[in-house]
């Protein structure tokens, strides 16, 4: 008999679970990155008659480091591996150079081959476009922790902590005359890496063997990639900056 009823009861409770839907997931739409503040004042200052056609052949994570994580191994570099795209579309967008395809010229080449292959009486197709600046550097460092801290409370079982964290990250960006080979320009940016975490919690005994325990909390961590990229922009500027002190370049 009360194995019957466990077995009804085990059905009610199956058929009241199948009762409730799925939730659904907020899944926040893609959107294009924004800017920096400083490139957008950048972009609407004056800018030169023709724009500086550069090269950027390899812009590489050189810190070797991997995310620190704790008692798990990890093979996940800390920052991205794609700076060499991020630069190129940062000078895209600074609306002072004309950057060229130097990071897949193999790929380049195949298809101007193939192009080649198809023409009738062997015509010519126009000469790849050349560059007057080489920019040459990489992400040199990302240290973590470099400033730790935070503050916290409890009583009778009631309490509030917040802890935070400071990693930074720093890279360097130099131009260089392909004519000449001399390094006209050098700069380093860092960027800070700002990490926090809230939590609140209620722990009691609200009688004999009866526990009362509950927890909440948040944490928000600055993404890495995007660090590095506001990092880069502001290597970019600082750049400009100095060329047109220097006299390699002016706007209009």
């Amino acid at each position: 008999m009360k194995k019957t009823i466990l077995i009804s009861l085990g059905a009610l409770l199956l058929n009241g679970c199948a009762a409730f839907s799925k939730p659904e997931l907020f899944v926040e739409p893609a959107e294009i990155d924004p800017v920096s503040q400083e490139l957008v004042a950048l972009q609407q200052a004056p800018t030169p008659k023709y724009k500086i056609p550069v090269a950027v052949y390899a812009f590489r994570d050189q810190t070797g480091q991997y995310k620190p994580q704790a008692n798990v191994s990890s093979f996940s570099t800390a920052v991205t591996q794609g700076a060499t795209s991020m630069l190129v579309q940062t000078l895209v967008d600074s609306h002072w150079f004309d950057p060229v395809e130097r990071e897949g010229l193999q790929n380049l080449l195949t298809e101007r081959k193939i192009i080649r292959q198809r023409m009738e009486d062997g015509g010519q197709i126009a000469p790849l476009s050349d560059a007057r600046l080489l920019f040459e550097g990489g992400i040199i460092s990302y240290d973590t922790n470099t400033q730790t801290g935070g503050i916290g409370m409890e009583y009778y079982g009631i309490g509030a902590s917040e802890l935070y964290r400071k990693d930074q990250v720093t890279l360097y960006l130099r131009a260089v005359d392909v004519v000449t080979g001399k390094v006209l320009l050098s700069v380093s940016s860092t960027k800070q890496i700002f990490s926090q975490e809230v939590r609140v919690g209620f722990f009691r005994y609200v009688s004999l063997n009866r526990l009362a325990e509950a927890e909440g909390g948040y944490s928000t961590n600055e993404p890495v990639q995007i660090c590095v990229k506001q990092a880069m922009e502001s290597a970019v500027i600082e750049l400009i900056e100095r060329g047109i002190e220097q006299g390699y370049w002016s706007a209009t």
